[in-house]
């Protein structure tokens, strides 16, 4: 509680300027304001301009007595309680009672007891600082209330409103006056629980439009009575974000079935250019492992009318839908050239052109392609940009190395690509192995790097016929649930 008032702005009123000269100088030493009037009119005039804090009022005087002027002061006092003591010399009871009756809320008889009076003064401070203290509660309470974003309405059991913040009227268009005595059912015309707990409801406005609102009521007693406290929200913005959003979930979900249904027609079309029965010849085994759906790595095979083997692994720039669009053009090349018994450097050449022609810049094709004349035991290969391609005899140990040592196709103009094939023969139960920097750079969990080494570790002292499975044993456990960063693929190739 604050301290007690250290002085009070007091309005005294007697006819007689001696009695006034002497109120003027005891309050004043006791350290109050002092305001001055001689009649009953003259003291509401000045309880209305100054707003004293206590009337010392005397009762016989011309043009408005005490008693009239008690009531009119009582009359402009009613947000707060301003104390009125009667000073007369009228000591019957029936005057006593008439004061009382006309509003006083103390009286003292003439002469003026001043021991009396100052006690009586400190017990109206006290009384002053404990409504001070309320209305300075009641005006933070309210500060509160009115800075909430959120309506606060308080109500009777019977729906009557009895208070209002200022953003019920912000929020319904209706002023607090306007609001204040009449049904909350102008403000929520539906249905509505009236137990605790939050609620979705219809709210209306003053211009008769509804929206969306929560509804939080909480039940108290005040002075006796049953009272709903009503916090109510506008919720239109989250109920038109809450559409947009499903607006929006539909259409993504929408464009990620189609999205979904194009890229299975793209993958089937794919797969269609890609598994061609070359690709079933019993000496090939191959593999390939997309980092996306779609793969840039692509395998291709196919024997030439006079029975010669055409096998082909290419891998272009990045992975996914665009790199795999990206090699189509040779996969129908390499099929088409094939069957025209082609050299490999005339494949190459013609593989060039086309994709120097059509490809942007920045995208290429890093290729391996090898011709295998069985009759003859002879071979060529030609490595452009991919990685080293290996000869490995029965026992699993490589014999020839063929580096790469031309630039991949798209780059330059075929008349400045250069790189003859490398030819080779081969023994008995030789095998050709073919793959893309995908299998060298895939990574264990420590980020270790499954590398050429690697790979000739899992060829090492293995027989051919389950060479290609130990390849992939030995990829699979380095790899240990560590996805690939880049697409994967390996041809192994029985040389008869």
């Amino acid at each position: 509680m604050n301290a007690l008032m250290s002085k009070m702005k007091v309005l005294a009123v007697d006819d007689n300027r001696t009695n006034l000269h002497i109120l003027q100088v005891f309050l004043k030493k006791l350290g109050h304001e002092v305001i001055l009037a001689e009649n009953g009119e003259e003291a509401v005039r000045k309880f209305e301009t100054e707003s004293p804090d206590l009337v010392l009022l005397d009762i016989m005087m011309p043009v408005m007595d005490g008693f009239e002027a008690a009531r009119r002061i009582k009359g402009m006092t009613c947000d707060r309680w301003t104390p009125v003591i009667f000073l007369s010399a009228l000591n019957r009871d029936e005057n006593l009672v008439e004061g009382l009756d006309a509003g006083a809320d103390d009286y003292l008889t003439k002469p003026i007891n001043f021991v009396v009076l100052e006690a009586k003064l400190r017990s109206m401070q006290r009384s002053l600082s404990m409504q001070q203290v309320a209305i300075d509660s009641l005006h933070r309470v309210q500060a509160i209330s009115d800075n909430v974003l959120d309506a606060i309405i308080t109500s009777d059991e019977q729906g009557v409103v009895v208070s209002a913040n200022q953003s019920a009227e912000r929020i319904f268009g209706w002023s607090q006056s306007e609001i204040v005595g009449r049904n909350i059912a102008i403000l929520l015309p539906g249905e509505f629980s009236a137990k605790p707990g939050e609620q979705e409801v219809p709210a209306r406005h003053k211009d008769g439009h509804q929206f969306p609102a929560t509804l939080s009521i909480s039940q108290v007693t005040l002075d006796n009575q049953q009272m709903r406290i009503c916090v109510i929200r506008d919720i239109t913005e989250r109920k038109q974000a809450e559409q947009q959003l499903r607006a929006n979930a539909r259409q993504l979900q929408t464009y990620y079935d189609q999205t979904q249904a194009e890229q299975q027609l793209a993958l089937r079309l794919m797969e269609k250019q890609l598994h061609r029965s070359g690709l079933r010849d019993r000496r090939l085994k191959y593999k390939v492992i997309p980092a996306e759906h779609f793969s840039g790595d692509i395998v291709a095979a196919a024997r030439s009318p006079d029975n010669r083997f055409y096998a082909l692994l290419a891998d272009a720039t990045g992975h996914g839908l665009a790199a795999a669009i990206s090699v189509l053009p040779v996969l129908a090349l390499f099929y088409r050239m094939t069957k025209l018994n082609r050299t490999v450097q005339e494949i190459i050449l013609e593989l060039n052109q086309q994709l120097k022609e059509s490809m942007p810049v920045g995208r290429f094709v890093a290729l391996t392609l090898v011709c295998l004349d069985e009759q003859s035991r002879q071979g060529e290969i030609w490595v452009g940009g991919t990685p080293e391609a290996f000869l490995f005899d029965r026992w699993g140990r490589a014999t020839k190395t063929f580096p790469s040592s031309n630039l991949p196709l798209g780059i330059v103009a075929s008349s400045e690509l250069g790189g003859e094939p490398q030819s080779f023969s081969w023994e008995s139960e030789n095998q050709l192995v073919l793959y893309s920097d995908g299998l060298l750079e895939a990574t264990n969990p420590a980020n270790e790097q499954f590398g050429t080494s690697g790979l000739i570790q899992a060829i090492a002292n293995t027989s051919p016929g389950d060479r290609f499975q130990k390849i992939e044993a030995a990829l699979e456990a380095h790899q240990n649930g560590t996805p690939a960063s880049d697409d994967v693929s390996l041809m192994l190739i029985d040389c008869p």
